[in-house]
């Protein structure tokens, strides 16, 4: 495979990736959801200050860069015999592009929506998973943070499952598992402290 394949692939999903939501449509608010609460430029920060009224677009702005970037990749690698493998590493890209937005000064979100959505674009089954595991851990204990470190986990153990005969495709996702993990890692210290915020995803937020 060309390896301006690769570059092209890279860098057009590195920068897809820092697009990100929260960030797009507090700016179109006169505002930025890094000013508030967390810092973070995540969907949950946004719910916690604008409202989930607000969210539609982050969602639908995270979502679909995300299968985006997973389609373009499984394009630009499908000739060379690579369109899993080349999903995986759209994926990966994008990922680090939202987790590290050169755009946006490396200050991004945790990539949370966005992972579920690759997954779903590699394999249905993984993302699946992770909803299931995401919601229960959700709904049980209203810690965002929780389900989504444990989301994040059934990312990795999904793939290592499902994929493990195919290293780039298992390369590619346990990275992605890991860092969504460590992004995580301020709200796993607060969970063991007992000092994370619980979140209604459906809340009014401040900004009203």
């Amino acid at each position: 495979m060309p390896i301006s394949t690769v570059l092209v692939t890279a860098l057009a999903c590195y920068f897809l990736g820092n697009h990100n939501g929260a960030i797009c449509v507090s700016h179109m608010l006169h505002d930025d959801v890094r000013d508030h609460g967390s810092g973070n430029a995540g969907l949950t920060n946004f719910i916690r200050y604008f409202g989930a009224h607000r969210s539609v677009l982050v969602i639908a702005i995270d979502v679909l860069k995300a299968i985006l970037a997973c389609w373009l990749g499984r394009e630009m690698f499908t000739p060379y015999g690579y369109g899993l493998e080349g999903a995986a590493f759209g994926g990966l890209c994008l990922m680090l592009g939202h987790d590290f937005p050169a755009l946006l000064g490396f200050r991004g979100g945790k990539g949370i929506l966005s992972g579920w959505f690759i997954a779903f674009s590699i394999d249905w089954r993984v993302g699946l998973l992770i909803a299931v595991v995401f919601f229960s851990a959700y709904l049980s204990t209203q810690y965002v943070s929780l389900g989504s470190v444990l989301a994040a986990a059934a990312f990795g153990i999904g793939f290592l499952i499902f994929h493990r005969d195919n290293p780039t495709v298992l390369f590619c996702t346990l990275v992605m598992s890991g860092l969504t993990i460590f992004m995580h890692r301020g709200n796993i210290l607060r969970l063991v402290k007992g000092q994370e915020r619980k979140t209604n995803l459906l809340g009014k937020g401040k900004a009203q």
